[in-house]
């Protein structure tokens, strides 16, 4: 099959816009056909799905089986209906093309069925009912069911086929997330504007190697997400459609329990948590998705919270990274030189920042790093990839730490309220990270 990878979906829908074609409808309601949306709630707003029609003919065989396979939901593995975007983020097709759907058919003005309470149809249809169902089920278990997440990886970035969740799975991995956001966000953008699918798409995702040197949309989609949604948004629409789905047959069994103040309790963890995760702290890249060698020999954890953070940069590579691609190759260069040169177990930092929007995972927040010669058991050690001595990173790499890793720390309990930032150049005999960078840090929170 093509790979499962968001150039792939780009060039099915690009196929399915063409005008040589066999189906009515839009790509969107194809979807839904296809099994794409068909919960009861996503019922509820767009109505029941179309009858799926026989084999678009502008499709290969290998296209139309791909687009049948992401497509059909199993509420039991939601990760399966996912593709790798040139980002390096994953994204769960479902939310996306439901969001999609909401946008078109706003823009042409078709009446959504009116329900009660009324809730807001686009949310709806990507995330508000997947997150009010999540902490719905967890309320009455044993306090192990998961929530949210977790993240996952792909067996090869080049040609993605299967993608592995790295943990327990819950009814929104990071996938559904990303895909929910992108839903969201591209829904009201098509209800403003309708453009061609495959047009939004390419441009919101930079498929087609158009960005090579410069970042694209979709990595900035917590950022977009929080000004579009703004607070208390996410909490009241978690519980509208709770209060909907008690009035569904499907879903009223699930809801006869529970009293109108649960209903908000529910929804107003539901949304704190989602803005938590999803939206105030940063993506980090796991070691898996930019090709990590294994640690050499055992690791050792470390005691949190931690009361330092060391700021480093990589002075080689030199150049800033702006793109998956370059930022995973330039982890697995660093991670060789530790390992081989230096004859250390592991890359040395705890994290590594992109230009491309994303942290990438060094040796994470749990195990004693190689960055800080006497202090690697007291504080993270974080570098900025290129070389800062009269530069300095893009004004979005400094936020990415200042104002979204560090307070994340904080509020997740791996950092003191009260920690102490300095540069490697306090600590021991170096430059790092670069005169810039230094006098940048000078006037961070916790800078001493």
């Amino acid at each position: 099959l093509p790979p499962r990878h968001m150039d792939s979906v780009v060039q099915i829908v690009e196929a399915l816009e063409s005008t040589d074609h066999n189906f009515t409808g839009t790509v969107p309601e194809l979807a839904r056909a296809l099994g794409g949306c068909s919960t009861p709630g996503c019922r509820a707003v767009l109505g029941e799905p179309p009858d799926v029609p026989p084999a678009p003919r502008t499709l290969s065989r290998e296209q139309w089986l791909l687009f049948t396979q992401l497509l059909h939901q199993d509420a039991t593995a939601p990760e399966r209906g996912v593709v790798l975007a040139p980002d390096g983020s994953t994204v769960a097709l479902g939310p996306l093309l439901a969001g999609i759907e909401v946008g078109l058919k706003r823009a042409a003005g078709w009446p959504f069925p009116t329900v009660e309470p009324p809730i807001d149809a686009l949310y709806a249809v990507t995330i508000t009912e997947v997150l009010g169902t999540s902490f719905l089920l967890a309320r009455d278990g044993d306090g192990n069911r998961t929530t949210l997440g977790p993240d996952g990886c792909w067996d090869d970035v080049d040609d993605p086929q299967n993608y592995t969740l790295l943990g327990p799975p819950s009814p929104i991995p990071d996938a559904v997330a990303n895909g929910a956001m992108d839903g969201v966000l591209l829904g009201a953008h098509l209800a403003q504007a309708p453009v061609p699918l495959a047009d939004l798409l390419r441009g919101y995702y930079g498929t087609g190697n158009s960005t090579e040197k410069e970042r694209p949309p979709s990595s900035y989609r917590r950022r977009d997400f929080r000004v579009l949604t703004g607070p208390g948004k996410l909490e009241e629409e978690v519980a509208a459609m709770l209060r909907v789905l008690r009035v569904l047959p499907p879903t009223q069994e699930l809801l006869e329990d529970v009293g109108p103040e649960e209903v908000v309790a529910i929804a107003r963890q539901a949304a704190q948590d989602f803005t938590e995760v999803y939206v105030e702290c940063p993506a980090i890249v796991p070691r898996c998705m930019w090709g990590a060698r294994p640690y050499r020999g055992t690791p050792k954890p470390l005691t949190l919270p931690l009361g330092s953070v060391y700021i480093h940069h990589t002075f080689v590579p030199s150049t800033p990274c702006r793109t998956f691609t370059a930022c995973a190759r330039d982890m697995r260069a660093m991670q060789r030189f530790h390992q081989d040169t230096r004859g250390w177990d592991d890359i040395g930092y705890s994290f590594v920042v992109g230009s491309d929007g994303y942290l990438y995972q060094g040796r994470g927040w749990h195990w004693v790093g190689a960055h800080t010669k006497g202090y690697n058991s007291k504080g993270y050690g974080v570098s900025y990839v290129g070389d800062f001595s009269a530069t300095l990173p893009d004004p979005d790499a400094i936020a990415l730490v200042r104002d979204r890793l560090l307070p994340c720390a904080v509020r997740t309990g791996r950092l003191h309220r009260n920690y102490t930032l300095r540069g490697h150049r306090q600590m021991s005999l170096t430059d790092c990270p670069g005169n810039s960078l230094f006098h940048e840090i000078e006037t961070w929170h916790g800078f001493e």
